[in-house]
Formats: structure tokens, C-alpha cells, sequence
């Protein structure tokens, strides 16, 4: 009866959601379109050359930058990968990351429909998928059953679930566990998270690890950060996927304190989480009276040269995450210091740069105690006391050292989720 409720909700809520693909596309241009895939249609013609692909679901930026390392393993083994989103920033940053292997057609895009049982039915009919591997988070109960329903095997890899996600699915006991209960294999990131995957009726999960430690970062961009900073002659601190409620405490705590110890004015790099809010950062910077420059500003230059005056560049682009790990000296990854749950520091530890979280980190709660018992980063109470300690780094040369050192050991350590998931789903991949 539950599950019945749920999906009458998802019917009624249609001209909602219609409305919001349109008042969204409007922020964002890439959120527009094909909207039609949105309800499961995706037109007459089936795509001979993508015939039982490898389906791999990333809701958004984080998901699809975690799945590359398994989209890049499925791709070297020759199978066709039919890479899903939710977003426009998840579906942009998959175009970014195997545009070489859309253009040969190895790999195809496509938005997973909303969850009514005749879109999802759809979605299986259209692209016959041989299984379906789904990032970290994301399980519906009528994706699910009608995988079940088509004989198409389904894993959650990477799979994460915090004590309050899990609190709250609880409420929803009886529809959670004949939703977790029907995925083939559960496949955790840490043992904590498989132990409450378990109580909400996920069957016999293992832990494999977190696929983002298998990132392959594009050298070239952690080159030109290094250069880049060299070539700057200032310390810089890296502000990482800031979400709304923390800029303006970010801003102030630069305008603040806006030199280390040694009397030398840092360069704040400041990079939202979100594309949409890029233009909103901006303006509350320059309404702080911070001198700032743009990256977009920028965009015929390989890297933005920051004039001498410059307090804040805003890094309003995608994927030079890389670039501005490697260009700083201390990294503040945010997302952290409103209850939102924390950004992952593991792309940032993986450029060997100490890493700084604040006291909200319950999404990524075990990589973030393990980097922080491996001495590779630091907990925060606030954004103030987040800056104090980014300064107190930068005065510090052979303690900034040791931590770049203890961030790579780190990363380091944690690598193999990728061969392990192939290894556990490889009798569905033929």
C-alpha cells in the first residue's frame, strides 16, 4: 500500500514537476533539455551501437565525478556504458569527462526518468540495460521493482548512508526494505554504512571502498597548479564547493583576517558547489568591498594570473578542481560548516594538499576521520576558526610539508574499490 501512496504522489506531482524543469532551465540552460527523457521517453529508435549496455546511474557532479574511474574500467574493457543523470551539472560533467568516448559512440548520456512505473518501464524498454550500477546514494522503489521486473540486475556501488539518511528511511521501514531488499548486491563504501544498509533491509552488503580514491586526475591540470602558484609569489587558500549559508561567513572571515602571521596577504579561491550561484558569490564578495577577479573573466587564458591587488578569485568554472587543489597551500573544503553534510576531501588529499573540514561532515564521516587520524587534515568549529588555522598552516612551512605527505599517503592507501565492484558484479558484464 505504501509504495502505491508513493507513486500516486509522483502522479499528482506532474504539472509540478513540469513547472520545475521549466523554471530551472531558465538558471540553467542544460537542465532543459530533452525533457521528454525526464517521463521515459526517448524516442522511436533504439541505439544498435549501445545493444545491453553497462548502465551506470550518477545523479549529479559529485556521483559522476566518482563514477569515472568505473565508467573508464567498463570502457577498457570494450562494453558500451549508458551514463544517467538528474542534473545539468552531473550531465555537463559527464560530457566533459568522455567526450572522446560519446563522439565514438562508446558511450551514451540521457537523464533517468522520473519515478512513475510507466517512465521507468519506458527506460527499460528503450535501452535494455544487461545490469545497472547505481552511485552512492540513489535507490527508487519503482526503478528498482521494475528492474526486477525486466530481469535487469542491479548493484548500489560506492554506496553510502549517514545516521540521519538512515533515520529518516526508517520512517518509511516497510517501502525501504522491499526497495533495498530487491537490489542484487549492495556494495558499501565503509562497514558503518553497510551495518545501517543492512537494518533498512539491504541484503547481505559488503564493503568494497570508495571509488572516488581511484580517481585518475588529469596530471596536466595539477602541473599548472603547481606552476601557477609558484608563479603567484602568494600563499593561497582554496575555499571548496562553498553552498549557500556559508559564503557570507567566508567573506567576512577574509575581510577580517586577510594576512597570515607573516604579514602576507593570502589569495582566497573561492568555488562554489553550485554553476547557478557563481554570479550570486560575486556579488556578495564585491558587496563585502574584497577585490575580486573572475575565472570566467579570464576564459582566454590558461589560468587566471590573480593581479597583486586581487582578495578573492572566485573559480566560477567546471572541472579545474584539480587545478586549484594543486595551486593551494591549504585547502578548506566546505559544505561542512552548515548542516549540509560535508563535501569529499579525497580528491583534494590526492593532490597532496593539507585539507581543512568543518564540524559537518556526516556524509563522508569515515574518510573524513580517517584523513584526520592520518594527520592529513584538520577539523574546524567554524569558518573563523577554519581561516586561523589556514594561516597558522601557511606560517608553518615543515608542518604544511608533513601533511601534503600524510594527504598522499592517505589517498593513497584507499585505492582498489574500482577493481573490486567489477569483481563482484563481473558475472552480469559478460
Amino acid at each position: 500500500m505504501l509504495q502505491g501512496v508513493y507513486t500516486l504522489a509522483w502522479r499528482l506531482a506532474t504539472p509540478f514537476l513540469l513547472w520545475r524543469i521549466w523554471r530551472r532551465a531558465r538558471r540553467e540552460p542544460g537542465y532543459g533539455v530533452f525533457p521528454a527523457e525526464r517521463f521515459g521517453f526517448y524516442g522511436a529508435a533504439k541505439a544498435e551501437q549501445h545493444a545491453a549496455p553497462v548502465w551506470v546511474h550518477a545523479v549529479s557532479l559529485g556521483e559522476t565525478r566518482a563514477a569515472q574511474p568505473l565508467v573508464l574500467a567498463l570502457l577498457d574493457r570494450g562494453l558500451p556504458v549508458l551514463l544517467t543523470h538528474m542534473t545539468a551539472t552531473g550531465r555537463a560533467e559527464g560530457a566533459r569527462l568522455f567526450e572522446r568516448d560519446i563522439a565514438q559512440g562508446r558511450l551514451r548520456q540521457a537523464w533517468l526518468p522520473y519515478d512513475m512505473p510507466g517512465a521507468v518501464r519506458r527506460f527499460y524498454r528503450h535501452f535494455l540495460p544487461r545490469c545497472g550500477l547505481l552511485v552512492e546514494t540513489e535507490v527508487w522503489p519503482n526503478l528498482v521493482a521494475a528492474g526486477r521486473r525486466h530481469g535487469v540486475p542491479l548493484a548500489l556501488v560506492s554506496a553510502r548512508l549517514s545516521a540521519a539518511s538512515a533515520r529518516k528511511t526508517r520512517r518509511v521501514a516497510s517501502l525501504a526494505r522491499r526497495t533495498y531488499g530487491g537490489l542484487d548486491a549492495v556494495l558499501a563504501q565503509t562497514q558503518a554504512d553497510a551495518d545501517r544498509l543492512r537494518e533498512i533491509g539491504a541484503r547481505d552488503p559488503r564493503v568494497v571502498g570508495n571509488l572516488k580514491f581511484d580517481l585518475r586526475l588529469p596530471q596536466e591540470l595539477i602541473q599548472a597548479g603547481l606552476d601557477w602558484r609558484r608563479r603567484l609569489g602568494r600563499p593561497v587558500v582554496a575555499w571548496a564547493s562553498t553552498r549557500e549559508g556559508e559564503e557570507a561567513a567566508i567573506l567576512a572571515a577574509v575581510r577580517a583576517m586577510p594576512a597570515s602571521a607573516g604579514g602576507i596577504r593570502p589569495l582566497a579561491v573561492v568555488i562554489p558547489r553550485h554553476p547557478q550561484r557563481f554570479d550570486e558569490v560575486a556579488a556578495m564578495a564585491e558587496a563585502a568591498g574584497l577585490a575580486v577577479e573572475r575565472r570566467s573573466r579570464l576564459a582566454g587564458m590558461p589560468f587566471p594570473a590573480a593581479a597583486p591587488g586581487t582578495v578573492v578569485l572566485l573559480g566560477d568554472s567546471l572541472g579545474e578542481m584539480p587545478f586549484y587543489y594543486a595551486a593551494a597551500d591549504v585547502a578548506i573544503v566546505a559544505g561542512s560548516f552548515a548542516p549540509l553534510g560535508g563535501q569529499n576531501l579525497i580528491e583534494a588529499t590526492a593532490c597532496g594538499v593539507p585539507v581543512i573540514v568543518g564540524p559537518h561532515t556526516f556524509n563522508f564521516s569515515q574518510a573524513s576521520e580517517d584523513a584526520i587520524a592520518a594527520r592529513a587534515a584538520l577539523r574546524a568549529a567554524d569558518v573563523d576558526e577554519a581561516w586561523l588555522q589556514a594561516l597558522a598552516l601557511l606560517d608553518d612551512a615543515a608542518r604544511r610539508q608533513a601533511m601534503r605527505e600524510a594527504a598522499l599517503q592517505f589517498s593513497g592507501a584507499y585505492t582498489g574499490a574500482t577493481a573490486r565492484v567489477l569483481a563482484a558484479v563481473g558475472r552480469w558484464l559478460g
